[in-house]
């Protein structure tokens, strides 16, 4: 199993499946229940500057998802993602419980530690950063 193909196939799937997650839910965020709405729910979770951060989660979500997707610049995305759950995590979900049926922070925190699986192992080479880095050599 630790073949490199094994390895960057699992890295692919792993960061393809994480990458498409954030880009339903800034999806969603932006387009089903709309930013009004997005805005209306972190003002009423208390988040501060409601209007900013809706945008920036929803815009963030979506585009460095996508990043991931491809691979471009994903331990950047990673990461800026998973400081993303670490303030959802403190702002929304902590004081919930643990259970995510009850508002609790088992899902974001599970998301955060995947998030940081990619930063700590890279995208690997199987994405644009792979490719691009076999260009430069």
């Amino acid at each position: 199993m630790n073949s490199p193909i094994v390895r960057d196939a699992a890295l692919l799937i792993f960061r393809v499946v994480l990458g498409l997650v954030f880009i339903a839910h800034g999806v969603d965020k932006l387009f089903f229940p709309g930013m009004d709405d997005t805005i209306g729910q972190f003002s009423a979770w208390g988040v501060p500057q409601p209007q900013i951060f809706g945008w920036v989660v929803a815009i963030g979500e979506l585009a460095a998802g996508t990043m991931l997707v491809i691979g471009l610049l994903a331990t950047f995305a990673a990461g800026m993602l998973a400081v993303l759950c670490a303030l959802s995590v403190y702002f929304v979900h902590f004081g919930n419980g643990f259970f995510v049926e009850e508002g609790g922070f088992e899902y974001t925190v599970v998301l955060c530690v995947a998030l940081l699986m990619v930063v700590v192992f890279g995208s690997g080479r199987a994405s644009l950063d792979g490719v691009l880095s076999r260009v430069e050599s």
